[in-house]
């Protein structure tokens, strides 16, 4: 069995308290399941729900356009993109200069949106239940303060 080098498990303590990138990726996993339970009926998961919506509310978005404001890269939402056109609720067409594609909710994906915003909100309740209206608040606040502090760099 070969020798592991020392490593300082102190400090692996600490960075598993302190460091903000594993507390949020830690919370985003447990509300998230939340949301992937509940949405689960539809066949959608939390981060197609919001591609959803977003598209819903752009009516057209350009791949790129779409990543920009789900803040993905292009690649990881390519795929996540692909089980929404095999399933008729998103459908691309080519954009005007060939290399872009330009993405629309079909009838079918305005339907299954439809759907799964009824369960989106038994989901926000759950969420919003378990911290109360004041924690909330302050974690809306905190988030959209965080996001925009990071997009403008």
């Amino acid at each position: 069995m070969a020798k592991e080098p020392p490593i300082d498990l102190a400090r692996c303590a600490e960075i598993k308290t302190g460091c903000t990138n594993f507390q949020l990726r830690k919370v985003a996993r447990l509300v998230g399941a939340i949301y992937d339970e509940t949405l689960r009926p539809t066949g959608l998961k939390g981060t197609q729900f919001n591609q959803l919506v977003a598209l819903a509310l752009m009516k057209t978005a350009t791949v790129k356009r779409l990543a920009r404001t789900l803040v993905v890269d292009r690649t990881s939402l390519n795929r996540s993109l692909a089980p929404l056109e095999r399933d008729g609720l998103v459908k691309s067409l080519p954009g005007t200069d060939g290399r872009e594609r330009v993405l629309e909710l079909t009838s079918l994906g305005y339907r299954r949106l439809k759907k799964a915003i009824a369960l989106w909100e038994q989901a926000q309740r759950r969420v919003a239940e378990g911290l109360g209206p004041a924690n909330l608040r302050a974690l809306h606040e905190s988030l959209a303060s965080t996001a925009e502090t990071f997009r403008s760099e």
